[in-house]
């Protein structure tokens, strides 16, 4: 027999100490993909074989190396296991990740799919079978019965039964309906040992009548589908144990590979090998290519082939005539949809049951079905062709009788399959982390602290810690007997929640205080028939949202103080002093799966709703973060990464703020913890993991707040990112000084924080001024110098363009210069209220903010109030001035600025205001003084646009009306 060298090419690298591994390989359905997996890499790589040489698609998920591999019928979902304990699904042939279905507690060593793919079997070294319905990833069933690491799983293409083998050399018949095991054939196949680089394997037939084992014997054994029988064997030139089997597609001829480095070709019908490979490593895994005479290799250093022209070309080939199963295949969901129906093999059961004491009955399970499928039976020692047709019509027979039941069973699960994919999203706690077997998980985990939980003989130990051990006291750890599986923390307390359990199904909240003058002062509810989502805390309350959209607020001490329904199922909820933020869902999810969800914010104390809308969110994207910055603003970042901050601008507005897109790598997730103004504190995760572990203890990771700004023709990306969030940064602080004043508390620390952050700016916009010059845009240079706040900045602008040698810009932005000298000078006249007013200005000195528009001047004046627009110009916020001084001047109240008119003392254009005694105001050289024509508004913060343009014109009329903008938009 000539034997032909199959080349292999390295698919994954061969571990460092030499020690060999498990590798797999399998082919899609139309071939046009080699998927490969190493124990000692987690990385899954999908081939091109058409183009050996280019690069594989790689697939980095796992923590550890991946032990097994499967692809479902139909070649869309791959599936993965690893001795990272998980199994995991990807799209095929995209290879983007889906899903963990399930984590076992010792690695996985092998997958399968049955016929539909509509269930995926894993196991592993924990001794249990995991039935996992791929359609929305819930575990079916779980099947113990083996004592030793599972190694082989195989679904009978009927999909009635489940095989399984163990390193022990045990293989187990399951029936899938029940989950009982039909036949437990013990040390049948090699014992192992520990030796995890080979595998006991098996594999059915493709006409589902014969189960292929590694036998004793250096030898293939086969076994009967229905009465477990040995039926023959495959033996010969194999000198040490097979450790892999395939069936090719027709089921013709079987592929196996032995511990003695050969590859042999049987014909199954004649039992001798016809063809065979010796290689120089040991073959682990076997492939038959479906659509083709080849078979895929791979051994255990990584290195994979594919082996052309397996069976001589005067052999039929591999892939002529495949059995048809569709007429007999089952939907693989028989035993969750058709539970109330008899098993497809009921009759033989039940005839089985009358005699089942005798020994001396044939194989009778499977003559039996035969016999009650046909009135006129053959005999099994009949025409080989003819017992073949009743070997298949005997599984079709069955299967008849519930045809349409079937059908129908098929549209319903499709049906469910739609549903799954416009699922509303489930309420989930901020800050909590997945439930896992024998592992510490955490309850909350906020900007403060922690609080983790692990179960443990019955009952979960809780641990509460903080940071910033000064920020909180030192509390001691508890017994938590009601399984707590929610919790919220602040600095007064914690608050715990649990699921509906009990006989009387219910759901307890419990408040637990860090210090109180009171004995005792720990507190629990318990509701009856409706169970806790989300809990939050405030500053003196505690909310719960419960299954009935109940919205209960509780007072500090307990009291039931209010009790609100809610007009949607909440998602989620968050608490920040006396405001609590709550999400619920608005609507059904739209056709194109994205969530309809409704925010809003309720002040406790003041028992009112001051903000209400809907929730932006990234389309295909859901909701994973929502709660408040440190400075009090609502936030939220969904799946897709994209941080969202709540602002006044424009009526009330979202801002994109972060978008995790631009910035983690691709091996990254972000789960996010909290911020503050120019920072977002996150824990990075490595893929596919999307949540922390408790140990080792989480490493927080701050990131740059950055907005999704197009890409600038001035190249100058950063800086208008810092400018929009200096700009953000001023109307917060604006806010909170609206409020402070409002209590009539003191805003000088407001105050100085504001005018830091207006130098800030100003050097920021002078930067961005040079690089507008350097662009050539310098209209767009003009509008920023018009955001400049300070006089001094102003100088340092002009400054600027004329050591750039551009005049004419020069001479526009002394004009816009004059202009606000002018405009503040008027403003002077003018008296300031500070009972209407957001900044308590003194009466010896005040200025005017000048609008932007008349519409802008307007609403000001109706509404009594000053809005800002932190984005379009950047407030001017005044220091109250001092009585006896002569000259107004900024120059000791701000930062220095940058080297075009930091610190300098620079050339004095032609206008300059100075300030008497008397507060009368001249201006130097050119202009007279100038008196008001008329009363003004006291309660007014600006001029008109024509009011201005009227004044203006007396003092000079060949300027244009242009005075310089220092108002802003809340």
């Amino acid at each position: 027999m000539k034997v032909r060298s199959v080349k292999l090419r390295e698919a994954h690298k061969a571990p460092t100490n030499g020690c060999p591994s498990f590798c797999s390989v399998v082919w899609d359905q139309q071939a046009q993909h080699l998927v490969t997996a190493s124990s000692s890499d987690p990385t899954v790589s999908i081939h091109n074989p058409l183009l050996p040489s280019a690069p594989p698609k790689l697939l980095r998920h796992h923590r550890d190396g991946v032990t097994a591999i499967a692809l479902s019928p139909n070649s869309t979902c791959l599936a993965s296991g690893s001795i990272d304990h998980s199994v995991k699904l990807y799209k095929f042939p995209s290879g983007e990740f889906e899903t963990n279905v399930t984590r076992f507690t010792l690695p996985i060593r092998v997958l399968a799919f049955n016929k539909s793919g509509t269930l995926l079997a894993a196991a592993g070294d924990d001794e249990g079978i995991k039935l996992i319905n791929t359609v929305d990833g819930s575990i079916a069933r779980v099947l113990k019965g083996h004592k030793g690491l599972i190694t082989g799983l195989g679904f009978d293409p009927n999909s009635e039964y489940l095989a399984s083998i163990d390193s022990n050399g045990t293989l187990i018949y399951w029936e899938l309906q029940s989950g009982s095991t039909l036949h437990t054939l013990k040390g049948i196949a090699p014992d192992l040992g520990l030796d995890l680089s080979v595998m006991n394997v098996l594999s059915w037939s493709p006409d589902g009548e014969t189960l292929a084992v590694p036998g004793l014997r250096n030898d293939v054994v086969m076994y009967d589908r229905d009465t477990a029988e040995k039926l023959f064997s495959l033996r010969g030139d194999h000198t040490q144990p097979i450790c892999f089997l395939a069936w090719s597609p027709n089921g013709k001829y079987m592929a196996t590979a032995g511990l003695d480095k050969q590859v042999l070709v049987w014909d199954v019908d004649k039992k001798q090998d016809i063809d065979r490979q010796k290689f120089d490593v040991r073959i682990c895994c076997l492939a038959w290519k479906p659509t083709g005479n080849a078979l895929a290799v791979i051994d255990v250093m990584g290195k994979y082939g594919v082996w052309e022209s397996v069976v001589p070309s005067s052999m039929k080939s591999p892939t002529e005539d495949i059995p048809n199963l569709h007429t007999k295949n089952s939907n693989g969901l028989l035993f969750f949809e058709e539970e109330d129906q008899q098993p497809s093999v009921s009759g033989s059961l039940s005839d089985l049951g009358e005699d089942s004491l005798g020994e001396s009955e044939p194989p009778s399970r499977k003559r039996q079905r035969k016999q009650s499928a046909y009135e006129n039976d053959f005999e099994e020692d009949g025409f080989e062709e003819l017992s073949l047709s009743l070997k298949v019509e005997s599984c079709k027979k069955p299967h008849h009788m519930h045809k349409a039941s079937k059908e129908d069973a098929n549209e319903v699960q499709r049906s469910k399959g739609t549903s799954s994919r416009l699922k509303m999203q489930e309420a989930f706690q901020p800050g909590a982390t997945p439930m896992q077997l024998g592992k510490r998980r955490f309850l909350c985990y906020n900007m403060l602290g922690s609080i983790t939980t692990m179960e443990h003989d019955g009952y979960s130990h809780i641990e509460i810690d903080f940071h910033d051990t000064s920020r909180g006291p030192r509390v001691p750890s508890m017994n938590d007997h009601f399984g707590f599986t929610m919790a919220s923390l602040n600095e007064k307390g914690s608050v715990f929640a649990n699921r509906c359990k009990g006989e009387k199904n219910m759901s307890t909240l419990m408040y637990r205080p860090f210090s109180s003058w009171a004995n005792n002062s720990e507190w629990s509810m318990r509701f009856e028939g409706e169970e806790a989502k989300v809990v939050a805390l405030g500053t003196s309350w505690v909310a719960a949202v419960t299954s009935l959209n109940f919205l209960r607020i509780f007072t500090e001490g307990g009291l039931q103080k209010h009790v609100l329904s809610l007009d949607g199922p909440v998602v989620t909820a968050s608490g920040f002093e006396d405001e609590l933020a709550v999400v619920t869902h608005a609507a059904e999810c739209l056709p194109s799966n994205e969530q309809m969800l409704e925010f809003r914010i309720f002040n406790i104390s003041n028992g009112t709703q001051p903000l209400r809308g809907r929730l932006p969110l990234t389309p295909g994207s859901h909701l994973t973060w929502f709660g408040f910055s440190d400075e009090g603003q609502l936030s939220s970042y969904d799946s897709k990464g994209v941080l969202r901050v709540f602002t006044s601008q424009f009526g009330g507005s979202w801002l994109p703020l972060f978008s995790a897109s631009k910035e983690k790598k691709s091996d990254e997730n972000y789960w996010v913890v909290g911020l503050n103004a120019s920072k977002l504190f996150c824990i990075v995760c490595k893929n596919p993991e999307l949540f922390p572990q408790v140990m080792p203890k989480p490493v927080l990771t701050l990131l740059n707040l950055s907005l999704p700004l197009a890409s600038s023709d001035l190249g100058a990306d950063a800086l208008e990112n810092e400018f929009i969030l200096n700009g953000m940064h001023l109307s917060q602080i604006q806010k909170q000084v609206e409020e402070i004043s409002g209590a009539g508390l003191d805003t000088t620390l407001l105050d100085d924080e504001a005018f830091n952050v207006e130098a800030a700016q100003d050097k920021c916009i002078l930067r961005l001024i040079a690089s507008c010059c350097n662009g050539d845009k310098l209209v767009r240079a003009t509008e920023l110098v018009k955001l400049l706040s300070l006089e001094k900045s102003v100088r340092g602008a002009i400054k600027l363009v004329t050591v750039l040698k551009l005049p004419n810009l020069a001479e526009r932005f002394n004009s816009i210069l004059e202009e606000r000298l002018l405009s503040e000078s008027k403003g002077t006249w003018q008296t300031i209220l500070p009972s209407s007013s957001r900044y308590a200005l003194t009466k010896d000195l005040a200025f005017t903010k000048s609008s932007a528009s008349t519409e802008r001047s307007s609403h000001l004046e109706t509404n009594g109030c000053l809005l800002s627009s932190p984005i379009l110009s950047a407030p001017l916020f005044t220091k109250k001035a001092k009585p006896q001084g002569a000259k107004v001047e900024v120059e000791n109240q701000t930062a220095k600025l940058d080297d075009t008119g930091k610190g300098k003392k620079i050339e004095e254009v032609k206008t300059a205001a100075k300030v008497n005694n008397t507060g009368e105001l001249k201006k130097v050289g050119e202009l007279n003084p100038v008196q008001p024509t008329r009363s003004f508004n006291p309660f007014s913060k600006s001029l008109n646009n024509q009011e201005k343009k009227a004044e203006v014109d007396q003092v000079q009329p060949n300027r244009p009306s242009n005075p310089f903008l220092k108002s802003s938009v809340k």
